[in-house]
């Protein structure tokens, strides 16, 4: 049994009386944002910025490797140094063990930190991961819209100090145990991967080929749809849909609705983030249409919803009504069909890569008969939430894999545990 001490420090509680507690200030080199280099050659490109953190971790395919750097340059990278991204509500805290070639951080809003000799930098990755809540709460000031982790504030950060022999133990430790667990976890993800495109290769079969495997088919003429049911018709997209847009001059505490990846949902106007100054002059939207954008459709995650409730969203969005030949369930799934694979990117050539309600009103569209259309849809609903009930299942699986993996690395970081001999 280790004898413990009070930390007298929240988050650690106690740690081994032969730990020391020093702030990370006296155990760093180097911790100072990023910004560009203090030149710029055909041989240095600067490029790690905080967009290497918008998946949610590290994603080193944006780095293009630069030429061994100046010593002097602001935001040197060197291996084994730690990157922290320093605003951002969804990253903020994030942290990464670089261990690539020399490079540069050309963003003020990634923090580098170099450790010094008293200090592994690899034990003290491990102490900031468990401390992303930490950062969020305690380190980081500013609007709701953007927090930023304030560096005088992450200087003063205390950090429990093994001796270095037991710092290289923990962090070799946790190095296996984690790759183990990082492994269960790349696995379970892959099966989500799976079922995602299982999901999108059900609605592409069912919205073109309907729900009779046994039907009489013929060319469609469109593209992406090939051959459809002989009893289906092909048509411009005018002629069972249109624009309606009525813009509501004063707000007054009407539902604000937003598409995103989950569909129009009702936003919360109390959790933070972007807002207008004033929601004045957005559009009246009704439920049972569809909401599309038809702007930067490159890079919006979601062009197409179907609306569930009345209320107000942005006028740069487009509601459509559909027509009597049509119903809004089966060519919800129809543009969700497209829009996973941007099949209609083609056609939008302008900067913004948008287009007219002409344009969409031009493509031709499968029209099955009324009836067909909503049994396909019902099937589709069925089917996919039974889909997305085992994908649910499976992200919750990677969440108590994740709360394992942190309670572990705080069990050694803080020394609650220490590493066994034979390890």
């Amino acid at each position: 049994m280790r004898i413990m001490k009070d930390s007298r420090v929240e988050w650690i509680k106690e740690m081994p009386t032969n730990w020391d507690l020093k702030k990370l200030k006296y155990l760093t080199t180097k911790c100072e944002r990023g910004t560009a280099p203090d030149y710029i050659d055909d041989n240095i490109t600067a490029v790690v910025n905080q967009a290497t953190f918008s998946k949610g971790y590290f994603d080193t395919s944006n780095i293009r490797f630069s030429s061994k750097p100046a010593e002097t340059s602001r935001g040197l990278l060197k291996k084994q140094d730690i990157l922290l991204a320093s605003t951002g509500g969804g990253v903020l805290g994030k942290t990464f063990y670089f261990n690539e070639d020399e490079t540069y951080v050309a963003d003020g809003h990634v923090t580098i930190i170099r450790t010094n000799s008293s200090l592994i930098s690899k034990f003290l990755y491990y102490y900031f991961y468990i401390n992303f809540e930490t950062f969020n709460s305690q380190m980081a000031e500013g609007s709701t819209n953007q927090t930023e982790l304030q560096r005088d504030l992450l200087c003063e950060m205390p950090v429990p100090l093994p001796p270095l022999p037991e710092q290289r133990l923990i962090a070799s430790f946790l190095d296996v145990k984690c790759a183990e667990i990082d492994a269960l976890t790349s696995d379970i993800q892959q099966q989500i991967d799976t079922l995602e495109q299982y999901k999108r290769s059900v609605i592409t079969e069912t919205v073109t080929k309907g729900l009779n495997p046994d039907a009489k088919m013929k060319d469609s003429g469109i593209e992406w749809v090939g051959e459809i049911p002989e009893n289906w018709e092909i048509m411009p997209n005018k002629y069972i849909m249109h624009k309606e847009k009525i813009i509501c001059p004063i707000y007054q505490n009407e539902d604000i609705l937003s598409l995103t990846m989950n569909g129009v949902i009702v936003r919360d106007l109390d959790a933070g983030g972007k807002m207008p100054k004033t929601f004045d002059g957005y559009q009246k939207i009704r439920k049972g249409n569809l909401l599309m954008c038809l702007f930067d459709i490159d890079v919006t995650p979601r062009c197409i919803g179907i609306i569930n409730s009345n209320g107000l969203t942005s006028p740069a969005y487009s509601q459509f009504i559909l027509h009597n030949n049509a119903t809004a369930n089966y060519y919800y799934y129809y543009y969700l069909m497209l829009d996973f694979t941007k099949e209609l990117l083609h056609m939008a050539k302008n900067l913004r890569h948008s287009l007219t309600e002409e344009q969409l009103g031009a493509i031709q569209v499968p029209v099955p008969p009324v009836g067909e259309q909503k049994a396909i849809a019902d099937y589709l609903d069925a089917k996919c939430a039974e889909i997305d009930g085992i994908i649910s299942q499976k992200r919750e699986q990677i969440s108590t894999i994740e709360e394992y993996k942190k309670s572990l690395i705080f069990e050694y970081v803080t020394g609650k545990k220490e590493v066994p001999n034979n390890e």
